[in-house]
């Protein structure tokens, strides 16, 4: 009831759509009652139910917003963090792409092989991860593997022309993005 077929993968998932109707209507039916003046109590649901709204407080807390990732580029104090989210914008096709939606890969990362990583496999020929933040840890373990000795931009830059995109003028692109949004900005120190 929960769940649909993935003809790609070969595999049931859950349906988040009819979960989160099953939750709305849940919830009406309880602000309903209440309003009626039967007020209703948790302890009147069932262990599914109470399930299900766990579930729904889960996916709320975990939603992604770009405010959020900015937010956690900054509490992982990554470098160049303004690069990273141009990164992020370009690769998830301004967070609409399906490797984003359906992976959580905000930046189009490859299955890592030798690196600590966070992904849990690969699919759409992408790395595909439990939420978005562990798409950014994962990008914050490459950057500490690969990038760590970089000290200005154009070095910053080089290398991700050199190892990460495989589009040419990569850098141009992230430039104009930054430039385009001002995301330096975003990161300044107040």
């Amino acid at each position: 009831m929960f769940y649909r077929f993935d003809k790609n993968q070969l595999e049931f998932r859950k349906n988040p759509r009819i979960i989160y109707a099953y939750l709305l209507t849940l919830v009406s039916m309880c602000g309903a009652s209440y309003f009626l003046g039967r007020e209703t109590k948790t302890s009147n649901l069932s262990e599914y139910e109470k399930e299900l709204i766990v579930l729904n407080l889960k996916q709320e807390k975990n939603k992604f917003t770009e405010e959020k990732l900015i937010n956690l580029l900054k509490e992982l104090n990554v470098k160049f963090p303004h690069i990273v989210l141009a990164q992020a914008k370009l690769e998830s096709g301004n967070f609409k792409s399906n490797v984003f939606k359906q992976n959580n890969n905000l930046f189009g990362m490859k299955e890592a092989r030798v690196r600590v990583k966070t992904a849990q496999g690969t699919n759409l020929n992408h790395a595909y991860y439990k939420t978005w933040q562990e798409s950014v840890y994962d990008y914050a373990f490459y950057q500490c593997r690969y990038l760590g000795g970089v000290r200005n931009e154009k070095e910053y830059f080089a290398a991700l022309d050199a190892s990460y995109a495989e589009a040419n003028y990569y850098s141009g692109t992230l430039k104009q993005i930054i430039k385009k949004e001002n995301l330096k900005e975003i990161f300044k120190s107040k």
